[in-house]
């Protein structure tokens, strides 16, 4: 029966010192359980358990072989309702799932043995393709996210065809869940760099710009996560300022009264601004150095690093905008004010611009 292999109330385990150098270890539940033993994590299936060991390393060592054996006699059932979705009362879709989703939590050799399950993700992609479903959708993609925090797994789930599908879900989410959970995932894809070109060449670069551009959505930070991730390489870079990620960075960053947000876009465009093409929109941008000012004197303090990063990138290439800086009436005020009561990092990014502004004498 399948509810076996849900996980329920834990189970009693106890370790017992029954005579010198030999302990008991026992634990039975009517569940699948989870329960802790110090560092020991415990996930069985239903079963007595009464063992008699010489130490406790041995014992330590067979509940652990106990464990595993456990989990994975869950995952493969939690597999085989999966595999046969026609077949199967999509109750039992949502119970394997969930239990998945724990699985997958606890630790990376879990995520392991369900990757290496026959037809485990492809089952799981294709669940996560049902928006007439979003909460088993929501469960599919929380189950692929969990198992894309393996670096050992990051290649092999960035298919093509997958990538396409998050960004489908990216511009016209089921639910808010489903929209940051697609964003996380291609976030933590991507954190492998051969994976990035992938994402580039399926067109999430552009995928993530037309997003942020859109509505304020509830997954706006994990879309500028993703965007902050793809755009360190340099393809993606050239296919985010083709997109039209200036502007669009740009007024997020002075709109934004969350501080996350606007220091995340000023991230990005200090990413863009490492690359010709980032650079070169960045000079082309209507008062930017006037505009970035304005951060300095009214934002939070990581957009205020983010702003002095974007102005030591124009003032090393472009002297004119150093002297339309110091054009400025507040810059001078705001800079030393930065340099005094900043972060760590503001304040040394504030006294490059000072000395940068001193050494080429344009006052």
């Amino acid at each position: 029966m399948f509810s076996q292999f849900l996980l329920a109330t834990p189970g009693q385990v106890k370790i017992t010192k029954v005579k010198p150098n030999h302990w008991s270890a026992g634990w039975q539940s009517n569940e699948y359980a989870k329960v802790n033993i110090g560092v020991i994590e415990l996930a069985l299936s239903p079963r007595n358990i009464t063992m008699q060991f010489t130490s406790l390393t041995e014992t330590s060592r067979k509940i652990h072989e106990i464990m595993a054996a456990g989990v994975r006699e869950t995952i493969t059932e939690c597999i085989k309702e999966l595999a046969q979705p026609s077949a199967v009362p999509n109750e039992h879709q949502h119970r394997a799932l969930e239990t998945l989703v724990t699985i997958t939590k606890l630790s990376p050799q879990n995520r392991n043995l369900v990757a290496q399950s026959d037809a485990a993700i492809s089952s799981l992609v294709a669940l996560s393709k049902t928006p007439s479903l979003p909460t088993v959708q929501t469960l599919a993609l929380s189950v692929l996210f969990n198992l894309s925090l393996n670096t050992s797994l990051k290649h092999s789930l960035a298919q093509i065809d997958t990538i396409v599908h998050l960004n489908t879900i990216i511009l016209s989410p089921n639910s808010t869940e489903s929209g940051k959970l697609a964003a996380s995932l291609v976030c933590s894809l991507a954190m492998l760099h051969k994976n990035k070109a992938k994402f580039g060449v399926a067109g999430t670069v552009q995928v993530l710009v037309k997003a942020i551009s859109g509505p304020r959505s509830p997954a706006a930070h994990h879309l500028l996560s993703s965007l902050a991730e793809l755009v360190q390489f340099h393809g993606n870079c050239t296919v985010a300022v083709r997109a039209g990620a200036v502007p669009v960075l740009l007024a997020v960053a002075e709109s934004s009264n969350e501080e996350d947000l606007s220091g995340t876009s000023l991230a990005i465009l200090g990413l863009l601004a490492r690359f010709e093409e980032g650079l070169n929109e960045l000079k082309r941008t209507d008062r930017l150095v006037a505009r970035m000012v304005g951060i300095l004197k009214k934002g939070r303090m990581l957009s205020k690093e983010g702003a002095c990063e974007i102005l030591l990138r124009l003032f090393d290439e472009s002297e004119g905008c150093l002297r339309h800086a110091v054009r400025l009436p507040e810059f001078s005020s705001v800079l030393a004010d930065v340099s005094v009561r900043g972060s760590g990092r503001a304040r040394e990014k504030a006294g490059l611009l000072m000395k940068k502004i001193m050494d080429a004498n344009v006052y």
